[in-house]
């Protein structure tokens, strides 16, 4: 069968199992979610298998320790998924929840209901997780899913939704609720953004390239990302040593994510103070330094930032650094050059960290603590589809409220329009 005619018939008994899945009982929804759980434990030894092979073959054809590290599956990290998937199982079940309610003069009842978005494409690289997430957010939302992961993943995404497929379907999950796409050809993402008869909105997550171009081709709704360029800001009234640890975490816990800091911003009246130490520290954890002129005053033997470093997306342990007079510098920095995304201010000054809030355009914005809680389950949404840094439907961590729209229900008793 042609490729073409392949993604018609996957989206077509998408939509099929999307008008079905409207109608299945949260206590089937969340049956099925422990049972794919429960297969992923089972499975567990296949799947660290298959990812040993993508493993390999990444390592191979050369990418970046922490491209790899978004590609590598471990079993706390497949211990993770299981939690993510029992914890969704426990969310409230947001489809038909009444958001609002009004009776009008003349007798008629309207209802606002919550209700699923139909059939959503997730268009992804690298990180197997997401699979996982992704199927068990649309699942409990009411949504059917098609999957379609990056070549260097195939093998670990393969599995892994086959797995949790299975065990969904055998627990009462319309067929074809879950769809992965398993040809690497990138042809498949330019007919799968095709399918707007089927498929409802297109939520891509990977890199900036990935995401440009699937604004670029698709006639289906986009929810998207972008990059992360998240800042970190130091502030004079700042407690230095709270500023390393959260510092240190937001670049270096995990180098390779979209909520990692790429940024540092100090204020000019602690650089002398912090950045000798802060960037010792780095210095152990083998972080690459670039720096503003003035940065480059203080820390001897950096490299000099360029223009282009100020909105890079490193996903590595790099980071460039500047210095700013004050906080209105550093929040003009920030929305210039960042992707709304994440941002934080360390202070001990409340009535500043407030206005920093509010002046920063980004989908979340922090006070004392790190980037890095820009995450679905950090959040209590259990999972996340992904970060939105746009503003209309859904911005910041996509959880299952993100992932329904809502109709109107409208009560009457013989009401007729005069």
């Amino acid at each position: 069968m042609e490729l073409k005619e392949e993604i018609i018939r996957r989206a077509a008994a998408a939509k099929r199992a999307a008008y079905a899945l409207a109608n299945v009982s949260t206590e089937t929804k969340n049956k099925a979610l422990l049972a794919m759980a429960e297969s992923l434990q089972a499975n567990k030894d296949d799947i660290l298998f298959k990812n040993e092979i993508d493993v390999e073959a990444a390592k191979e054809a050369g990418l970046s320790a922490a491209l790899i590290d978004r590609l590598l599956l471990t079993e706390s990290r497949i211990a993770a998924m299981i939690k993510g998937l029992q914890e969704i199982a426990g969310l409230k079940d947001p489809v038909g929840e009444v958001i609002s309610s009004t009776e009008r003069q003349n007798g008629l009842k309207i209802n606002k209901v919550r209700v699923p978005l139909g059939v959503i494409g997730i268009i992804y690289e690298s990180r197997p997780n997401v699979t996982v997430d992704t199927a068990g957010l649309c699942l409990k939302s009411g949504n059917a899913v098609i999957l379609r992961g990056g070549s260097e993943a195939v093998n670990s995404n393969h599995i892994l939704a086959k797995t949790i497929a299975a065990a969904a379907y055998t627990a009462g999950i319309p067929e074809g609720a879950i769809q992965f796409i398993e040809t690497t050809d990138r042809q498949a993402v330019l007919e799968i953004v095709k399918q707007d008869k089927f498929i409802d909105v297109i939520i891509p997550r990977g890199g900036e390239e990935l995401i440009q171009f699937i604004k670029e081709h698709s006639s289906i709704p986009v929810i998207s990302h972008g990059k992360g360029v998240c800042h970190t800001y130091v502030d004079v009234e700042a407690d230095l040593k709270m500023a390393e640890e959260i510092c240190f975490n937001a670049k270096v816990q995990r180098a390779g994510v979209c909520n990692a800091m790429e940024t540092l911003l100090v204020h000019n009246g602690v650089a002398m103070d912090f950045l000798p130490q802060m960037a010792a520290r780095f210095a152990g954890a083998k972080v690459e330094l670039r720096g503003d002129e003035k940065t480059l005053a203080i820390l001897k033997g950096i490299k000099a930032a360029t223009e282009e470093d100020w909105s890079e997306e490193y996903l590595d342990l790099i980071l460039s650094v500047k210095i700013v007079e004050t906080v209105e510098e550093a929040e003009a920095h920030i929305n210039k050059y960042g992707s709304h995304h994440s941002e934080t201010i360390v202070t001990n000054n409340k009535k500043r960290a407030e206005e920093f809030m509010r002046a920063v355009d980004s989908a979340a914005v922090y006070w004392n603590a790190s980037t890095r809680f820009t995450d679905g389950g950090e959040f209590g949404l259990g999972a996340e589809i992904g970060i939105s840094t746009q503003k209309m439907h859904a911005r910041g961590p996509m959880g299952l409220n993100e992932l329904c729209s809502y109709k109107y229900m409208v009560y009457g008793n013989g009401q007729v329009r005069k």
